[in-house]
């Protein structure tokens, strides 16, 4: 699924690096399209929510818990993810899905994230 547009309450859920420069990839279109902020390289800024993909599987690890735990406690709004850390930074969906396991009802994770759950 291609995101293009968002409708209220929706955000689009992307990968960044740890300064937070959104020049490329997704991270480029949520700057260009969904309010991300330049040198913001975690958290909601507008209707995006940034995850640093690229300092390493622990630091994606536990900014993908703390994302997972900010959506629990956001059930207003819905959260479209991207495939985040298999763009750029050259992971496969099944080393990162399982960081997002568990997630509540309201996140939306790419079929390849979805699949690599299934398949656990």
């Amino acid at each position: 699924m291609r995101i293009e547009s968002l409708a209220p309450g929706e955000v689009f859920v992307f990968g960044s690096n740890a300064a937070g420069a959104h020049a490329g990839g997704a991270a480029r279109f949520a700057l260009d399209r969904f309010g991300a902020v330049w040198g913001q390289s975690e958290g909601l800024q507008g209707q995006a929510y940034a995850i640093d993909t690229m300092s390493g599987l622990a630091v994606l690890e536990e900014q993908a818990g703390r994302f997972v735990e900010f959506a629990r406690s956001r059930p207003d709004l819905r959260f479209l993810v991207t495939e985040v850390g298999c763009g750029i930074a050259g992971y496969r969906p099944d080393q990162v899905a399982v960081f997002f396991a568990g997630a509540p009802d309201n996140v939306v994770l790419p079929a390849s994230f979805a699949s690599a759950l299934e398949s656990r």
